[in-house]
């Protein structure tokens, strides 16, 4: 389909489209607004984090053709903030505005079969993988992907989906657990680290990088990422920079993009996946870099010029989960102390007006600031004390 035409750059004071209304959209809603934009939200749910600062929240389903053509008639650009979008409500849209990233982007990654095979088209290098379409797959694979991963090819997120099998048995209890759904197995590689990329690309080709994050996951779902300052130019964060605009250049990707690494115990880099949209792991960009993700994605989206990515400081971004809710020793459930949060010097607290605390849902998180990494280190130290969530410096 043919990209509508709408001149660019878009200016402040006009509008500008999201679809999804979770915490992304709503750090979104704040850069564009920020900006002078005003922000149409289309999400179905009336609670949604991002639908309670937009200035217009659409309040219908992602595939809705009345809510489709509402947002696209209000808005002349249009991004997302999560990757299961429908592809096709993507390419509906773009008949009348501009979609940024594209529904050719997006429909690949939201599979990661397709997405596996794409990245290995770019010459990136990913974990041995076999695709499980059925039980007969899984007696053809090599013994070598076991262990391995069993992920489900469409709709997992933060661990959910995915089941570790040590044996070609445990496999197939797990693709039946999962429905019979198609899967990619993976083989489990020995990791030294974790590592994302969160870049930006525009629609002329030029490309800007954030200094890379070390991640660290709990139970699937990220929940520490940190920058030193004096490391961006690590060999290790250039090669994985390259990787993503290999992997952001064949997508023909316009947006803001993240690429999530394994550095293997022998030095090697290795991709795991592709989040077409700002990541949690670039949520310390909105106090330690000079330009947010979020408002790069702005940017991106309105045809602005891209925004500076350098550090002003070294960060530890900690994610707090709806369990920081629940007392440790009792499980009942009482508020946070914020008060010793916020008595940290250099702590950032970003809450993301959700209503309900639950266990694993993310609730917020905190940017903690430190003219050094070993400041950054010592003041997150005092901040998962008090919210009594681990962190190892």
């Amino acid at each position: 389909m043919n990209e509508a035409s709408i001149p660019l750059p878009i200016p402040p004071g006009d509008w500008l489209g999201m679809i999804g209304g979770g915490q992304l959209g709503r750090m979104y809603c704040h850069a564009a607004q920020s900006l002078g934009y005003k922000v149409a939200v289309l999400d179905p749910d009336a609670q949604s984090p991002a639908g309670a600062v937009a200035d217009l929240h659409i309040r219908a389903a992602y595939d809705d053709p009345v809510g489709l053509r509402q947002l696209a008639e209000r808005c002349k650009a249009i991004t997302t903030e999560f990757e299961n979008v429908p592809a096709q409500s993507l390419e509906t849209l773009a008949s009348v505005s501009l979609v940024r990233p594209g529904a050719h982007s997006v429909a690949i990654v939201q599979d990661r079969i397709r997405e596996k095979a794409f990245i290995e088209s770019t010459g990136v290098p990913v974990a041995p993988y076999a695709a499980i379409h059925a039980q007969q797959d899984i007696d053809a694979v090599p013994e070598d992907l076991f262990p391995g991963i069993l992920k489900a090819a469409r709709l997992g997120y933060d661990g959910k989906g995915q089941a570790r099998v040590n044996t070609r048995e445990e496999a197939r209890q797990a693709l039946q657990a999962f429905g019979g759904v198609a899967c990619v197995l993976e083989a489990l590689l020995p990791l030294a680290s974790e590592l994302s990329v969160v870049m930006a690309r525009a629609a002329d080709g030029q490309a800007v990088f954030y200094p890379s994050a070390r991640n660290e996951h709990r139970d699937g779902i990220l929940a520490v990422s940190i920058v030193d300052a004096q490391l961006a130019d690590q060999a290790i964060a250039i090669q994985a920079a390259n990787a993503a605009l290999a992997i952001a250049e064949g997508l023909r990707y316009v947006g803001v993009m993240c690429v999530e690494f394994f550095v293997l115990q022998d030095g090697r880099l290795i991709a795991n996946e592709i989040a077409p949209r700002p990541h949690n792991s670039g949520h310390y960009t909105m106090n330690a870099s000079v330009c947010s993700q979020f408002e790069q994605q702005v940017r991106v989206t309105a045809g602005m010029p891209l925004g500076d990515t350098a550090s002003l400081c070294s960060v530890v971004m900690l994610n707090i989960l709806g369990d920081v809710w629940f007392d440790r020793a009792s499980g009942l459930k009482r508020e946070p102390d914020w008060t010793a949060v916020l008595a940290v010097p250099g702590a950032k607290l970003h809450l993301y007006g959700k209503s309900e605390a639950r266990r694993g849902r993310k609730m917020g998180h905190v940017n903690v600031l430190g003219a050094t990494l070993a400041e950054a280190e010592s003041a997150a130290s005092r901040v998962a004390l008090a919210l009594d969530i681990p962190f190892q410096p």
